[in-house]
């Protein structure tokens, strides 16, 4: 089951990436796949033929999960008319 993570890094913008399992915070870095803006656009710093990607810890503010596809269908949607 892989999860879509918002990666917020220090001193530069977030960067949305998949990884496989959830990250450990006792590990020195995330390990992930397929980073990209926000937005889905290329990281320019970011070779393009580059699989893997792995970011220090030491260097991430705080990581956003969200819902992996099978928990979004448990997720129901509150709104307002």
């Amino acid at each position: 089951m892989g999860y879509s993570v918002l990666i917020h890094i220090s001193g530069s913008d977030a960067v949305l990436a998949d990884v496989d399992e959830l990250p450990d915070p006792a590990a020195q870095f995330i390990t992930c796949t397929n980073p990209r803006m926000k937005d889905g656009s290329a990281i320019s710093y970011i070779d393009r033929f580059a699989t893997l990607f792995l970011f220090p810890w030491s260097l991430i503010t705080f990581v956003e999960i969200f819902p992996s596809e099978d928990e979004q269908e448990d997720v129901e949607a509150f709104f307002r008319e």
